[in-house]
């Protein structure tokens, strides 16, 4: 398990080892010394009040135990969530990501594209590369660039290690409980994973803060720029969210509850977002024709 501190601290580690001892004779232990468990705990709580920001700036989880907590929340959210089958529509949305995910700073996480067949609006991330959209994200979509730019929101999320950031902060306000056994007992990595899965319990979809979604929003205009597409259909998309607001709120409801309302995004992104790129391409329009004349989309109420 990684202990990573994003402002920088210096963390000191210490080896342990275990001592046999008889059962007759139990170990004498020092008044004066502490407990493994207790020291770990005193240092990560004096570690969380020195850190600017406190549990937000520091994070509990490595790299390695986000892409494993990814993975078995993939496997579960398969279990839930019904999946497009669609060859065509799969390939073309795993291109698309493929192509912005290439253009994402921080670490190579292993990034997968799924497509879930629910007529809301909607798309989110799992730690350590999954990303999903909704099937009704696509068919709202005016144009490649701001399919691209839900794809790039829900890929800096990764990118920036939001998941972990959050998952670390409810570890922190639980009391470390399962943690220590984590980062003492033997296989610490599993252990690790567990307990941070234990986090994503009942619910497959984080609750980033504004900070994060702000942040999101920042660095996947940079993505999609690397990537070659117009930034600005960023604010394209949240005007179409406006406006399906107005006609079908249910389409929005679960996009609404995890993350700002377009209006407060479309005002700040307007401001920062320069032109130029690609917009549209015949591919998308191809696929958008293909969705329509699939069945239905399931409603995620059913």
């Amino acid at each position: 398990m990684g202990l990573h501190l994003r402002s920088h601290l210096p963390v000191w580690g210490r080896g342990h080892r275990r001592v046999c001892t008889s059962a007759a004779t139990p170990p004498r232990r020092n008044p004066g010394s502490t407990n493994a468990k207790d020291l770990i705990f005193v240092v990560l709580a004096a570690l969380v009040a020195a850190a600017p920001g406190g549990a937000a700036q520091i994070r509990l989880l490595s790299v390695d135990d986000e892409i494993r907590i990814g993975r078995q929340s993939q496997r579960e959210v398969r279990r839930e969530v019904p999946v497009l089958t669609d060859p065509e529509v799969n390939t073309y949305i795993a291109i698309i990501g493929r192509r912005l995910a290439a253009r994402a700073a921080g670490p190579r996480y292993p990034y997968t594209f799924s497509v879930a067949n629910y007529r809301e609006i909607n798309a989110f991330a799992l730690p350590g590369g999954p990303v999903w959209i909704h099937r009704g994200a696509i068919s709202a979509a005016a144009n490649e660039a701001q399919l691209a730019g839900v794809l790039a929101h829900e890929i800096a999320h990764v990118s920036q290690r939001h998941a972990a950031d959050q998952i670390t902060k409810q570890l922190v306000a639980n009391g470390f409980l399962g943690l220590m056994s984590a980062m003492l007992g033997n296989g610490r990595s599993a252990q690790t994973a567990q307990a941070g899965a234990r986090v994503l319990a009942g619910s497959y979809m984080l609750k980033f803060s504004r900070d994060d979604e702000r942040e999101a929003d920042t660095a996947g205009a940079v993505i999609m720029r690397r990537a070659g597409w117009d930034a600005r259909e960023m604010i394209g998309f949240m005007e179409t969210l406006r406006k399906e607001e107005g006609k079908d709120p249910a389409s929005l409801e679960v996009f609404l509850s995890s993350h700002p309302a377009p209006a407060e995004r479309v005002q700040r992104l307007r401001a920062s977002l320069p032109r130029g790129g690609t917009k549209d391409s015949a591919k998308f329009r191809g696929v958008k024709a293909r969705l329509a004349k699939l069945p239905r989309a399931r409603s995620m109420s059913r």
